[in-house]
């Protein structure tokens, strides 16, 4: 008993000096990092001072302060920032979906101001300004080294007043200026439209009102056709939308899944990851998808595509999406400022990751541009049986008959304006004929 006894206390005493051998190095290691972190606080204060007190011109000791802290943030990726408070509040502005400026969504890129996407019905829409564009200098200042945050001060100004941004395209061989005249920038979240018996939804951009003034319009569009029975299916077109709220992401991805996975988001910690699921409800109504994208749909743009895609609910068509795959969540500082904070990544349904690859669609269609052709000069090339003198009248069909034909060539020759004006709209609007076909023939 006394031998067992004093094998515990061995025991014990050995358990005593390993964990003493383990911990010791480990606590040394913290303490060490802790004291290198105090120094470097030391270090940057040192530099403050001598700064404020010797650099060649009286410097804004705020304005010094908010660039540091600007700096360490822009230094962890493009998408994390700090927000003074006129900036903060001008994105809430931006998210209820009206604000002041150009309408152009921006990124940073090889240290130039790249487009993500210019927003419909936009003064920057409206002068050219495409998704891929750098802004090399605004009114003649040059952007390079320029955080994205000072390069956006520089574009913003009065309502009514010209900007002239100098421009870097892909496909052109010279930079080139731009002039924009800034405006109140009002954005409708989305709109819907008839084409044919299809119904497109519009969705540029994710604020609040997304999911409310897609479901007024779809179910607008839907009632106008004559109800569900009536519509051949759907286009969601998500081209050049370069995000928004991760909510309103969801809630449209929700709107026509009726189970499933929407999104996960994973952060640095496990219990930081969430998973969002669809509710039973689809306004679609089964009906055919098809979800339009290119390299300007980013973001909540991809949330909505991977997890149609991934459901096998819609077939996605374009070309590859921008791939910006993390969430940034806005934390609310002292002094009413707040800063974007780069706080995890999310994944589609399938566990995907679109982080610097994006979404791939099932079909690829590039945008060709217009090709104009004069109206009497393609008539002369058509010769037709019926043109011919002497020819045969056709007596086989009622007047019913030939007038439903007739309706149908001028729907055909509406769709091969639509090829002219925007080639991956009128492919996706194939496709879904094609898929209501096979779906009529299976009932």
């Amino acid at each position: 008993m006394k031998k067992l006894a004093l094998a515990a206390v061995g025991g014990t005493l050995a358990g005593i000096v390993l964990t003493a051998q383990l911990t010791g190095p480990l606590i040394a290691q913290e303490a060490a990092r802790t004291k290198s972190t105090y120094e470097q606080l030391d270090l940057f204060g040192d530099i403050f001072e001598r700064i404020r007190s010797a650099y060649v011109e009286e410097v804004d000791e705020q304005e010094l302060i908010r660039s540091a802290i600007n700096g360490m943030l822009t230094s962890l990726d493009p998408h994390s920032s700090y927000l003074p408070p006129e900036d903060f509040d001008s994105m809430q502005v931006q998210t209820r979906g009206e604000f002041g400026g150009l309408g152009i969504e921006v990124t940073q890129e090889n240290g130039f101001v790249k487009v993500v996407s210019p927003i419909d019905d936009t003064p920057a829409d409206a002068a050219g300004v495409q998704a891929g564009d750098f802004i090399t200098q605004v009114d003649g200042e040059s952007t390079l080294g320029m955080t994205l945050d000072d390069a956006v001060d520089l574009m913003r100004g009065p309502i009514g007043s010209e900007i002239v941004i100098t421009i870097v395209r892909e496909g052109s061989e010279e930079p080139f200026d731009v002039t924009i005249v800034r405006d109140t920038i009002k954005v409708k979240a989305s709109r819907a439209r008839i084409e044919g018996d299809s119904v497109v939804l519009r969705i540029t951009t994710f604020s609040d009102q997304t999911y409310a003034n897609l479901e007024a319009g779809l179910n607008e569009k839907v009632a106008e056709l004559g109800g569900i029975d009536k519509v051949s299916g759907f286009v969601i077109d998500l081209r050049n939308n370069p995000g928004g709220l991760l909510n309103q992401a969801i809630l449209v991805s929700d709107a026509f899944l009726e189970k499933g996975e929407i999104v996960s988001t994973r952060g640095r910690n496990p219990q930081d990851s969430d998973r969002i699921n669809a509710q039973p409800g689809d306004l679609a109504q089964g009906k055919p998808i098809v979800v339009l994208i290119n390299g300007g749909s980013a973001s909540a743009s991809e949330i909505v595509a991977g997890a149609l895609q991934d459901h096998h609910r819609a077939v996605v068509i374009g070309t590859r999406s921008f791939g910006k795959g993390s969430v940034q969540t806005i934390m609310p500082l002292q002094g009413d400022g707040a800063m974007r904070l780069t706080t995890a990544r999310y994944y589609t349904p399938s566990g995907r990751s679109i982080q610097a690859l994006g979404v791939s669609p099932d079909i690829i269609v590039e945008q060709r541009p217009q090709i104009e052709v004069a109206a009497e000069e393609d008539a002369r090339q058509q010769r037709f049986e019926a043109d011919l003198r002497g020819a045969l009248n056709n007596d086989s069909l009622t007047e019913d008959q030939q007038n439903q034909l007739e309706e149908e060539r001028l729907a055909a020759e509406k769709a091969a304006e639509l090829r002219n004006e925007d080639a991956q709209l009128a492919y996706a609007l194939d496709v879904l004929k094609g898929l209501s076909v096979l779906e009529n023939d299976a009932e």
